[in-house]
């Protein structure tokens, strides 16, 4: 540790990063040290592109090499944004060198597969925490005093939520988002995974009784060995018959909505993984009115909007950056919480289900037996 700052390294050059690149930058209690590439000339590339937008001082090294980087010793967390068939070799390496872990989702290819990542972080007293930022948006707080609130939607009924974006020409054929080896759970994986994260917040860490998948269409690029999933959808069944949809698409145009139906009301999210640009930070809850006066029929509105007081990207006050910061500050102070990583298993066990179900021919599964409620996080 160095200063009150806990010290960054990230493993791989993907997109994504550059985004964390800032929200380290933007956190406050991190620096960013190293990045590693396999190639150290992609390194070189991606840190001086980097560096001219958001500088850090001094500049982060770029190293050619991912154990080359578990190996300084003035790192003391990594960024792995790695593809998903690569997380459970370099996550369990990352543990077994001192190093705290922060994971892209999907964590692994299986359950299981990240069962052995959180075991390796738990041996070696690391956190572990996957990057779904939106668990980091102050818009959550809000969403969670609606749910429990007497003014909210009362009970909760039902839960839908879909991820898509419509992938432009070529990118099937190019993408490794459709090669097997490397993310072979398609846009379930990489999608999917906010949907179902969502719906297991909502229903405060119950896992589901009955999970359905349904693979609408699969798809490979030419030098995959498997096609992957590219449109599914999904129904989930909690205890007292709460349900939960999803669909989740490389071949739908974008949006990221999510609503929560309730006795009383719903509540309903335009953007619950990435906010807009340039609008409110809000959700919208409505509590519709059916009135009959004589002959006449009317529905009444009765919609509020609850704003909160978070930027959309890019500043100290966005949801990545508060991702960062929260991960550092379990570092910094020398208590990892082991929380993170069984709501990360969580979600995956629920994907896995899905999946399951969807290639025995939309058959219901039990993500897992005799699975309950089980407190996880201050909510």
């Amino acid at each position: 540790m160095s200063a009150g700052l806990c010290r960054w390294g990230i493993l791989g050059t993907a997109s994504i990063a550059r985004k964390n690149w800032k929200a380290i930058r933007n956190s406050g209690n991190g620096t960013l040290t190293a990045v590693a590439s396999r190639d150290a000339g992609r390194a070189r590339a991606f840190v001086a592109a980097c560096q001219s937008a958001v500088p850090f001082d001094p500049a982060p090294r770029a190293v050619g090499g991912y154990g080359e980087l578990l190996a300084r010793e003035d790192i003391d967390a990594v960024y792995v944004p790695l593809p998903t068939a690569l997380r459970q070799e370099w996550v369990i390496r990352a543990a077994e060198s001192g190093k705290h872990v922060l994971c892209e989702k999907p964590c692994g290819v299986s359950a299981s597969e990240l069962a052995s990542m959180l075991e390796a972080c738990h041996r070696h007293q690391r956190q572990f925490m996957d990057g779904v930022m939106f668990m980091h948006s102050r818009r959550l707080a809000a969403l969670r005093q609606v749910l429990d609130g007497d003014d909210g939607i009362g009970a909760v009924r039902r839960i839908v939520a879909q991820f898509s974006f419509a992938a432009p020409s070529g990118w099937v054929e190019s993408n490794i988002r459709t090669d097997s080896r490397l993310e072979p759970l398609g846009c379930l994986g990489d999608l999917g995974w906010y949907c179902l994260r969502l719906a297991l917040w909502v229903m405060q860490w119950q896992l589901p009784r009955s999970v359905t998948g349904r693979l609408l269409r699969e798809q490979a690029r030419p030098d995959s060995p498997a096609t992957v999933p590219t449109e599914f959808a999904g129904e989930l069944i909690f205890a007292d018959n709460v349900s939960a949809s999803f669909y989740c698409s490389f071949l739908a145009e974008n949006q990221q909505w999510a609503s929560v139906s309730g006795t009383e009301g719903y509540l309903h999210l335009r953007d619950f993984v990435l906010p807009y640009r340039g609008q409110e930070i809000a959700l919208d809850v409505t509590r519709a009115r059916f009135v009959t006066q004589g002959c006449d029929f009317h529905m009444e509105d009765h919609t509020r909007r609850v704003p909160v007081a978070e930027d959309d990207a890019g500043t100290p006050s966005a949801q990545e950056s508060n991702m960062f910061r929260c991960f550092a500050d379990r570092v910094l102070e020398g208590r990892p919480d082991p929380q993170w990583g069984q709501i990360a298993l969580q979600t995956q066990q629920v994907l896995d289900a899905c999946l399951r179900s969807a290639r025995a021919g939309c058959e219901p599964v039990t993500p897992v037996p005799g699975s309950g409620s089980r407190p996880l996080l201050d909510r």
